[in-house]
């Protein structure tokens, strides 16, 4: 894939001015606003469902054969749940909601959402000139609502059919009549209610908003060519802010029909884009509505940014064989002409939010397009995410453009590459390394490249050949907040005594949810003081408190602590029993994607990935891939790629940076709560982790050190001969001393993890003759999978240049006390002593049982493993079992 650059600029398309996005609101399947929308998107919760009783009956209509008349074969969609619409609050009579479409009515509520989101709502807003205000959404013809209205002049034709069929006059106008009462009547606000355009009129009369209102019809791209004619007002001075998107709220069996009959739906009930076994698409409807400004005005005004739109590609078709047939001719001459707008190179776009419906003739044209375009460059391998999120919510037509819209917006804004569901394996032009994509099927950290802001493109086709793909960038280089939307909370509460422990949760309002829930969870942590005598914390999903069971222990009037993890239930009482130390675990504790959620959340987590990366540099001699690729690499379809991923992260030049990196970046995390240890210790490889948080090395030190120790540890890529191996054995020290002495065994204790487990290192062969002997004593072993005999003779060769590497770093005075593997005490202050035994720790045994033991007697009586998993913690709970 090599070829010129597209970044430079072309006269006759000239460079964009850049727009900012600084508020959004949505109403779309499961998604009751902006954070449930990207909840659900970043924890792959699919939103689509069965036809709901509020819509059609599948009974009436459905048949299994697509070319059955006047039926359709599906019988499943993304749909919204019900909205109790504040129509007095819009100045709206309830006698005129039944004839007035529910996309005017919800669009109203999407875009007053965007406007609160940008800090202008009417409530304790910002102040700002209404009159430059502009209002462009994209809606496709006429609303639902001119289904009813028309369906009730069918009534000549029933007249008709009911006197042809023998029907006396009076019966058959009692037939007409019971008909004519099954739909909405006509009234004086019905024509408005039914019409498009209105539902952006209706949005600038209640808002009082006096710039351009208007609404952009290119079917399933409507909402980018609105934001498309959004974004030239803009540029064009015409209005200072414009709210634009897409409303679709129309999922009738009307729209059912129009697609049965294409065909275009899946038969399956699933809109899988760029899968393998994808076959067809899904309807869902929604609402997207995104305030726009200028980006030098939205700086100058303070308002937060989610993303800055740096341009958009349109084109058409052209002459082809067929008005609504994809063409990716067409599609290319947009997404060159978007690159050339926002002037920049497809190389550096790092997501790409396909317009993906799932049908085998449009996933397969759109990925040729991408791929064109993409391939140009001189950019090598697979390096950029694509996905749908229509494979969660439907295709919500007239929303599609702005669905994805706000979802790269938000993947921009929080830094995590987002999810497409149902890909259990990618159709084959988009098989990995066949492209320059690849299909991401979780939520992973978007770490910074070198070079670029992280961006992104959003592409929308409408049938009729309309063709539009926009180019979205970061506002911010650094991840802003913790992605704290509310799925997960904590209530935290806080009291002299259990009495007023009661009190406080007798106290919480038992009908709160939404952002009202989130607001007051927040305000329960500020609240909470940690020096109080009675402490509880309660963790909640989702926004349901079901305070009961914290209500029971309390009225049961506990005298200690109680931790309940699978209720969330954790109480506190009196002071701590004693100092808290961390524990950082060594390699084998590591694996593809751990933390990934706490790296998706937490800046303080990117932060260190983010500084593991700059220091760790590239992979090697003609590598380009960064640390983080091999903690969170690209989705693997089958077993052999899951694999190769283990593989590669298991290289002990890879596995011991990694393992330093999320460790640290955990311990941040807890650091943001507050959770600071007393006493520090590392087993193996963690010693260097608990080094820095001990505070003797920073974190890129700790990053080089970590390559240079697993490097040297790995040995020679060409290393001659035996290097040894290890065998875990779960039995007593004794045992397994006796077991080596009686086989007259060439093999050490190198790691004494716990009163029954020990790892023993030497020689293959002799490590193959142990494992024997224990069998036959019916004692269970484990050979490790590692590049060399660790903590014995075998690495002893790593210690003298590891030394000199250590030689080359400061070493500050410790914050916290750091204790060792190798001599069960606290580490030197003197830095070349430190040094000294930090080297020589490669090859001696890790005295674990006995660190423990020293920590113990020292007044540490909470033991926290901060890493990937829990090995660490089972170890500590075996040595300290009963205390």
């Amino acid at each position: 894939m090599r070829g010129r650059h597209l970044n430079s600029v072309d006269p006759t398309h000239p460079v964009s001015v850049p727009v900012a996005i600084i508020g959004m609101g949505c109403l779309f399947p499961k998604a009751e606003d902006l954070a449930r929308y990207w909840a659900n998107i970043r924890d792959r919760r699919d939103a689509i469902t069965e036809i709901p009783e509020t819509h059609w009956r599948p009974e009436d209509y459905f048949d299994a054969d697509p070319k059955a008349p006047d039926r359709t074969y599906a019988t499943r969609g993304g749909f919204l749940s019900p909205v109790d619409f504040p129509a007095l609050e819009f100045g709206i009579a309830p006698h005129n909601l039944d004839a007035t479409d529910t996309t005017q009515l919800l669009g109203l509520y999407a875009a007053r959402q965007a406007l609160d989101d940008a800090g202008y709502g009417a409530n304790a807003g910002r102040a700002f000139d209404r009159d430059r205000v502009s209002v462009i959404l994209g809606v496709t013809g006429t609303l639902e609502l001119v289904i009813p209205l028309g369906a009730r002049l069918g009534h000549p034709i029933w007249r008709r059919a009911l006197k042809a069929a023998g029907i006396e006059t009076k019966k058959a106008e009692e037939v007409v009549q019971r008909i004519s009462d099954s739909y909405v009547g006509w009234q004086e606000n019905s024509f408005p209610g039914l019409l498009g355009n209105v539902a952006a009129g209706r949005i600038a009369n209640r808002l009082d908003l006096g710039g351009t209102n208007c609404v952009i019809d290119a079917a399933c791209a409507s909402s980018l060519g609105a934001v498309h004619l959004a974004m030239l007002e803009l540029a064009a001075g015409r209005c200072d802010m414009a709210l634009t998107g897409g409303l679709d709220t129309f999922n009738d069996i009307f729209m059912y029909m129009c697609f049965s009959k294409t065909p275009a739906l899946s038969p399956t009930g699933d809109a899988r884009p760029f899968a393998a076994d994808g076959d067809g698409t899904i309807l869902g409807e929604g609402l997207g509505v995104l305030a726009l400004k200028r980006l030098d005005d939205a700086r100058r005004d303070g308002d937060r940014v989610y993303a800055v739109i740096r341009g958009v590609g349109t084109s058409s078709d052209g002459k082809g064989n067929a008005v609504y047939a994809p063409s990716a001719a067409g599609q290319a001459k947009a997404l060159r002409r978007a690159y050339r707008q926002a002037n920049v190179g497809p190389e550096t776009i790092g997501l790409v939010e396909a317009h993906g419906t799932g049908t085998k003739v449009g996933d397969a044209t759109e990925l040729a397009a991408l791929t064109e375009v993409f391939g140009a460059s001189e950019r090598d391998a697979a390096w950029c995410a694509l996905g749908s999120v229509k494979s969660q919510i439907g295709h919500t037509k007239a929303a599609a453009g702005a669905a994805g819209l706000i979802k790269a917006a938000l993947a921009l804004h929080h830094k995590v590459l987002p999810p497409t569901i149902k890909v259990e394996r990618p159709i084959e032009p988009a098989g990995p390394g066949r492209s320059p994509f690849y299909i991401n099927t979780e939520a992973r950290p978007w770490l910074p490249e070198t070079g670029h802001p992280r961006r992104a493109a959003v592409s929308a086709f409408g049938v009729g050949g309309s063709n539009f793909h926009c180019v979205l960038e970061e506002a911010e280089p650094e991840k802003a907040a913790i992605d704290w939307d509310g799925d997960t909370q904590l209530l935290a509460f806080s009291a002299p005594s259990l009495a007023g422990l009661r009190a406080e949760l007798d106290a919480w309002p038992r009908d709160l949810a939404g952002n009202a829930f989130r607001v007051e969870a927040a305000r329960s942590r500020l609240r909470f003081r940690t020096d109080a005598a009675c402490r509880l914390v309660l963790v909640v999903e989702r926004g349901t408190a079901d305070l009961g069971p914290a209500l029971r222990l309390l009225a049961s009037g506990p005298e200690q602590g109680v931790a309940r993890p699978s209720e969330g239930l954790y109480l506190g009482l009196g002071p701590a029993a004693g100092a808290l130390a961390m524990l950082f675990p060594g390699q084998g504790s590591q694996y593809a994607g751990m933390l990934r959620d706490l790296a998706c959340r937490f800046p303080a987590m990117q932060a260190a990935l983010a500084e593991a990366d700059a220091a760790f540099g590239p992979g090697g001699a003609g590598e380009t891939a960064r640390l983080s690729d091999r903690i969170y690499p690209h989705p693997a379809f089958d077993a052999a790629g899951r694999a190769d991923h283990e593989e590669a992260l298991r290289a002990t030049e890879i596995a011991q940076p990694a393992l330093g990196a999320v460790s640290l970046g955990a311990l941040r995390v807890l650091e943001h709560f507050g959770a600071r240890p007393e006493a520090v210790a590392g087993h193996s490889f963690g010693e260097l982790t608990a080094l820095c948080a001990s505070g003797r090395i920073d974190a890129r030190t700790l990053t080089e050190l970590a390559r240079e120790r697993g490097r040297l540890m790995a040995g020679p890529a060409a290393a001659a001969g035996d290097r040894g191996t290890m065998l875990a054995v779960l039995a007593s020290l004794e045992e397994v001393e006796t077991v080596l002495r009686d086989g007259g065994l060439d093999l050490v204790v190198a790691n004494k993890n716990a009163p029954r487990q020990a790892v023993l290192s030497g020689p293959a062969d002799a490590v193959s003759r142990a494992a024997a002997l224990f069998a036959a004593r019916q004692v269970a072993t484990r050979t490790l999978d590692v590049s060399a005999a660790f903590h014995s003779r075998f690495v002893a060769e790593a210690s003298a240049p590891f030394l000199a590497a250590l030689r080359a770093v400061a070493l500050a005075p410790a914050r916290v006390p750091l204790y060792a593997n190798s001599t069960a005490a606290l580490y030197p202050d003197d830095p070349d002593e430190a040094r000294a035994l930090l080297a020589g720790q490669l090859a001696r045994p890790v005295e674990f049982v006995a660190e423990v033991e020293a920590m113990y007697a020292a007044g540490l009586r909470t033991f926290v493993e901060v890493g990937p998993d829990a090995k660490l913690t089972g170890l500590v709970g075996a040595i300290l079992a009963g205390r």
